[in-house]
């Protein structure tokens, strides 16, 4: 299916296909559901409810994965795809507004788990109906897609059966553990059975599209937790001083969100998309991709949603007249949320490296291990401190990573940037001819 073969009401994607600005559209939705996971779990910090925040996150990366690969297989932008879009740009709108009652209906509205579930349904209906287009003239894809189209529908039904059942048999740990387990029932599902029954799917026509689409939804999640670390409507409405301390916070919250980013985009993100371009066979390709990105881009999501939980609100404090200059000790379960949520996204790392290009990032192995020994003693010390050490890991991680790939850097950057200047040319040359 090559460049402008036309199968309306869609257009299909190619091999050198890129993101489009639509694509980008959806993400912006995106931002907002991460601050609302964000914000949720920072309002009723505890166990069930970081589990909450982490069965929340799983869906809607389900959601996310079906934007990524139905851009992959159409063009976004052409045929009725922007109007689809749109609905589903909505739905995962209202899906985001309902997430502090996706749990636990709150009176005086609508149904928050049952608006959740809709929502839910709708954005993932929409997908499944362009790929049921797709596999059309195909009746082994379409009964394929028939299974496949079965699972939003039961994933739905378990979330709304979360919602009405655990109040009526009990009230207290059983209730939540019924409601945690229909939820985990749902995630499991999506995810397992997806996998086992969308083998046919996982065709990665463009690995360009592929690469850059699960790169930029990192970015997303990093400006996420820039978003968090500085959105504190206090300092309007309280007009709270900009202390040195303050000062300290905002450049040591942004040196680890930009170490973040450096550990990823530097080589990372550059070596695995060469490698899913060198895996010409459409099977393996397919295999590299859900793995590395699809199941691989998750650790690094979440692991960024839980820094940005972390440092959530940390200036305010920092900048509150009533409070110590270096803010109070975080305690246990904050220096889990936020250690553990830059240890997960180096796990990611590590994970991605070895998936894509076999290579070991040990480094960033030592670096979890020295997050773990640090621990106890940031949970203890102020606020402030304890981000400064996290910077501290992080920013040497990054030095001595960067110092130590050496000729290995060089020839990833030297093949990208040789893609990139070649694309350049070809879109020049194209203009020249045409406009």
């Amino acid at each position: 299916m090559g460049e402008g073969t036309r199968s309306a009401p869609v257009s299909w994607g190619a091999p050198g296909s890129r993101v489009t600005r639509l694509e980008l559209f959806y993400d912006l939705v995106f931002v907002f559901a991460f601050l609302n996971v964000t914000t949720l779990t920072g309002y009723h910090p505890g166990a069930a409810n970081l589990y909450r925040c982490l069965l929340v996150v799983g869906l809607l990366w389900w959601c996310w994965t079906g934007f990524a690969g139905l851009g992959n297989a159409v063009r976004a932008d052409q045929g009725i795809l922007p109007l689809v879009g749109f609905v589903t740009v909505a739905a995962t709108f209202l899906l985001a507004l309902s997430m502090p009652g996706a749990f636990e209906d709150v009176p005086g509205g609508l149904n928050g788990p049952l608006v959740f579930a809709t929502c839910y349904l709708l954005v993932r209906a929409a997908q499944l109906a362009i790929f049921g287009w797709v596999a059309r003239g195909d009746p082994e894809r379409l009964r394929r897609w028939a299974l496949l189209a079965v699972l939003p529908v039961v994933a739905a039904l378990l979330l709304v059966t979360a919602a009405l059942l655990p109040p009526r048999i009990d009230s207290g740990g059983a209730a939540t553990a019924l409601q945690l387990g229909l939820w985990t029932g749902a995630l499991a599902l999506e995810y397992g059975a997806g996998v086992a029954l969308g083998r046919a799917y996982w065709v990665v026509v463009s690995a360009g599209h592929w690469a850059e689409r699960h790169a930029q939804i990192v970015l997303v999640a990093l400006g996420e937790s820039i978003i968090a670390l500085g959105l504190g409507q206090r300092f309007v409405v309280d007009q709270l001083p900009l202390t040195w301390p303050v000062v300290i916070a905002a450049v040591t919250g942004i040196a680890v969100a930009a170490a973040l980013w450096w550990a990823y985009f530097d080589t990372l993100a550059f070596a695995m998309e060469q490698a899913l371009h060198r895996a010409r066979d459409p099977a393996r390709r397919g295999r590299l991709a859900r793995d590395a990105y699809t199941f691989g881009h998750l650790p690094l999501v979440t692991g960024i949603i839980l820094f940005a939980l972390g440092i959530k609100d940390l200036l305010v404090e920092t900048a509150d007249p009533t409070s110590p200059p270096w803010g109070e000790p975080l305690g246990g379960f904050w220096i889990l949320v936020l250690y553990g949520g830059v240890g997960l996204y180096l796990l990611g790392l590590v994970g991605c490296g070895l998936r894509a290009v076999r290579i070991l990032r040990w480094r960033s192995l030592v670096a979890v291990a020295v997050l773990a020994l640090l621990s106890p003693v940031a949970a203890r010390i102020p606020a402030l401190a304890a981000l400064v050490l996290l910077a501290l890991v992080c920013v040497g991680l990054v030095v001595l990573g960067t110092r130590g790939e050496g000729r290995r850097r060089r020839e990833v950057r030297r093949l990208a940037l040789a893609q990139e200047v070649a694309a350049e040319h070809e879109a020049s040359r194209w203009r020249r001819e045409h406009l």
